[in-house]
């Protein structure tokens, strides 16, 4: 048996978006990934409690008791990872839904991808929203260069020094700089970007993105410093500098 007819036996792992924090899934969700979602048994999930929700906003057809979950998130242990594949081994579909949005970007999906492309397993992405892309494209910043830097770190002097680096590389390069921060801490990012970047430097803060009260709005340090700021604690925000 060659390894393209072997393939054929395995089960396809579904990177499944789910909504950024509304119950309005037909807003942000095309009806095959919806379909799809309600025909599947099991799930790959960051969060048991957050996966079941959204399970029942869907209507899922099977009691949300009998649908199985298996968690992957943060601590969750490189040995652990086969185990999580072993249904797909066996020739069945499995999806895979992080906390928020787009799975396998800035959460643990990613791992489960790399191994199941060693074993062969077909990893099919379905379309939904993604905060990332969606902060971007309304940002009016560089669209065509851009990078994704994820959390910067949390001790002041090391995220001071960390902003000045990007502020440079995206000065330097033309490349929009992206990154994001726990809820909780980003009003104490937004202190410290008004506070050591440039004042010609474009800041764009996306907040609430694809929910009732989104927020997208770009301006010069120097017109953020002259304006009333946004509450941003505890909302789910994207930061986006050019320099």
């Amino acid at each position: 048996m060659t390894d393209s007819q072997k393939n054929t036996q395995y089960g396809i792992l579904y990177f499944i978006p789910v909504t950024m924090g509304s119950d309005n899934t037909n807003r942000v969700l095309p009806p095959d990934v919806i379909k799809i979602t309600q025909s599947l048994n099991e799930f790959i999930v960051e969060n048991e409690k957050t996966a079941r929700h959204f399970l029942t906003t869907i209507q899922h057809p099977m009691p949300i008791r009998e649908i199985q979950l298996k968690t992957l998130d943060k601590r969750t242990e490189d040995k652990v990872l086969p185990d999580l594949l072993s249904t797909l081994l066996e020739g069945n579909d499995v999806g895979l839904m992080s906390e928020a949005g787009c799975p396998g970007i800035a959460d643990p999906g990613a791992r489960l991808a790399a191994l199941a492309h060693k074993k062969g397993i077909r990893v099919a992405p379905l379309v939904g929203p993604s905060s990332i892309l969606l902060s971007l494209m309304a940002s009016g910043l560089n669209g065509q260069r851009f990078s994704f830097l994820g959390y910067l770190p949390a001790e002041r002097a090391a995220r001071v020094q960390q902003l000045k680096a990007l502020e440079h590389r995206a000065k330097t390069y033309n490349e929009t700089q992206i990154f994001i921060e726990t809820p909780f801490r980003n009003q104490h990012m937004l202190e410290a970007i008004l506070a050591h970047c440039d004042s010609e430097t474009t800041l764009c803060i996306a907040c609430n993105i694809s929910l009732e009260k989104e927020f997208i709005v770009t301006k010069r340090i120097r017109a953020w410093k002259q304006t009333a700021l946004p509450d941003l604690h505890k909302q789910p925000t994207v930061f986006l500098i050019l320099a």
